[in-house]
């Protein structure tokens, strides 16, 4: 179950990482925990803009991913952060990861194939949930990135089986 900013957030990423998210938010709502997705598709300037946090611009250091380097700017990843309020409350992130509502989404996400960024060694990224087929977890490596640039999304949709 879904409300609409997180359904107008996967319709811009790939179709068979929209599927997985949303069968895992169905399976979390049928045990009580809803969550929303907070992040999704990103335009590598806004990836670059993040990544600024803490270096250049102000703020705290947010990701270690500039531009090209994150799923994010693939379509290939989204961030979900479970709800304090019942489905038919207004949403109301709880960002505390030692919550068991976060466990039980970073259990269901690993069981339906995704990476978790919460169980990154390097950079924990708890609300970070990707899907990349055939190529590295971590960043996306040099063929990727040039088939995004000339290409577009749905080619790299294509190339990593998740396009449908």
């Amino acid at each position: 179950m879904m409300d609409a900013i997180s359904e107008e957030r996967l319709a811009q990423v790939a179709p068979g990482l929209a599927t997985k998210i949303r069968q895992m938010a169905d399976t979390l709502a049928a045990q009580g925990i809803y969550i929303r997705v907070v992040q999704g598709l990103r335009t590598v300037e806004e990836q670059d803009a993040l990544y600024a946090q803490g270096r250049t611009a102000p703020g705290k250091i947010v990701t270690n991913d500039s531009g090209l380097q994150s799923y994010h700017c693939y379509g290939l990843a989204v961030d979900c952060v479970p709800s304090l309020n019942g489905p038919d409350e207004p949403y109301n992130p709880d960002w505390t990861q030692s919550h068991p509502n976060w466990r039980t989404m970073w259990s269901l996400g690993q069981s339906l194939g995704l990476t978790v960024g919460a169980f990154w060694t390097s950079f924990p990224d708890a609300p970070h949930f990707q899907i990349q087929g055939p190529y590295p977890v971590g960043k996306p490596n040099e063929e990727l990135q040039q088939m995004l640039t000339a290409q577009g999304t749905e080619a790299v949709w294509a190339a990593v089986g998740v396009a449908v």
